[in-house]
């Protein structure tokens, strides 16, 4: 035992063996780190000048390279360092040496291979991303032919089972990753839930159509061009809105947009010296010369490119028509930026209050034109908006019916009651959680 002790052998394998295992503790924490490291303080370190947290960002582009690196490179150091322990734990112990050496492996590679390097690299691991990138990408670059070998193989084994596999689909979206993020933060109380919605109304409108938050044809204020030019200065006043479309032989057809300033405009340039306006002149006076050209948008445009529109042409007013050109509603850029910041009011809106209330058994009286989404955000529900944009389309859609009027229908674990109808159309409607 004495001469064992003595042999430069012995030290060596006992030094390899240690190198190993801190070679096995690298890569665990490297693991963690880069998997684990927000993308987002990474690009911020880098735009601050850290060479390491942009090599991070840059090494993580691959994820599937990276992982399948990192863990031939662990495996390999591993199974390496078990084999010379075994080796070298039966010299000493013989033939009893293989189970010490997996014992006493097992105990060395979970505690300071495994728990203590990950634990520490979870601690932090945009700092420990940064410090290991520069490694890792080496590591990377060695180990691509072997790694790319094995892809191929997995691949083609999972197409044999039947499974699909895309190497360009990211396993967790960044979106559904930040919603995630948010609804554990207001969970936990660190995230409000305004701020939650505005983020997740951001990320929303790529998504979502001016379909979906138009004002309908059927309440939309509009004025026949035909009329006298007093009648429609005095329908300009009344009205709540600055901007109201123009229609003539049909509401269908919409012949221009009158903004109120540029009619109060034209009236002020026809007042003479005495502060009043001439009638002939008045009467003579036509309409078409200060409305502005109506400008239609297809009812399927996204929200967020429809706002890039509206920014680059300067307008905040849109008209939506289907594939056959018919009037379906409008939308203006007022409508996009609530989808975000939510309800927007000022002096001259008539207030929503109403559409929800609480009645005296705990359950809400919902205006049947709300739509699904305020609902959800109003009351931090989860109701689909997927097949209707209205509370009552989504009644309608489940039921399959135009309901009648103290009809129950229970779906998406709440119960509907249709409190009240106008004609066809559900008014009001009782819903309360099942």
């Amino acid at each position: 035992m004495e001469s064992l002790f003595t042999d430069a052998a012995f030290w060596a394998t006992a030094g390899a063996i240690l190198v190993l295992l801190i070679l096995s503790g690298f890569f665990s924490g490297s693991e963690t780190a880069l998997t684990a490291a927000s993308r987002g303080k990474l690009r911020t370190a880098a735009d601050r000048g850290s060479t390491g947290a942009g090599q991070a960002l840059k090494v993580t582009e691959d994820g599937e390279r990276l992982i399948g690196s990192i863990l031939l490179g662990n495996n390999v150091v591993n199974i390496l360092a078990t084999s010379l322990a075994t080796a070298f734990l039966t010299r000493i112990f013989g033939d009893s040496g293989v189970a010490f050496a997996t014992l006493v492996m097992t105990l060395l590679v979970l505690i300071f291979a495994e728990v203590l390097p990950k634990t520490f690299a979870i601690t932090y691991p945009e700092a420990v991303a940064s410090r290991v990138a520069r490694p890792i990408s080496l590591v990377v670059i060695v180990f691509a032919p072997v790694v790319s070998a094995v892809r191929v193989l997995v691949r083609g084994v999972l197409r044999l089972v039947g499974v699909p596999t895309d190497p360009d689909t990211n396993i967790l979206a960044l979106r559904e990753e930040i919603a995630g993020a948010l609804s554990i933060g207001h969970s936990e109380g660190v995230v409000e839930k305004e701020d939650r919605d505005r983020i997740l109304g951001a990320l929303d409108l790529g998504d979502r159509t001016v379909e979906e938050i138009m004002l309908h044809r059927s309440n939309i204020e509009m004025i026949d061009v035909g009329l006298p030019v007093t009648e429609i200065l005095r329908l300009c006043l009344e009205s709540s809105h600055t901007r109201l479309p123009l229609w003539k032989d049909e509401p269908e057809n919409i012949v221009g947009i009158l903004h109120a300033k540029d009619l109060l405009r034209a009236m002020q340039r026809m007042l003479g010296d005495d502060g009043h306006i001439d009638p002939g002149e008045l009467q003579g006076f036509d309409i078409m010369t200060v409305v502005m050209k109506p400008y239609f948008i297809p009812e399927y445009t996204t929200l967020d490119d429809q706002m890039r529109q509206f920014l680059r042409r300067h307008t905040h007013f849109a008209l939506v028509v289907d594939e056959y050109g018919d009037l379906q509603g409008l939308i203006t850029l007022e409508d996009i930026l609530e989808e975000i910041v939510g309800e927007i009011s000022d002096e001259f809106d008539e207030r929503d209050d109403n559409l929800i209330a609480r009645a005296a058994d705990g359950s809400f009286l919902v205006d049947g034109s709300m739509t699904i989404r305020d609902l959800n955000r109003a009351k931090d529900w989860n109701l689909p908006d997927d097949e209707a944009n209205t509370i009552a389309g989504l009644v309608i859609h489940e039921a399959q019916v135009i309901p009648s009027k103290g009809q129950v229908f229970s779906f998406h674990g709440f119960r509907f009651e249709v409190e009240e109808k106008q004609e066809n159309r559900i008014a009001t409607l009782k819903i309360r959680k099942l």
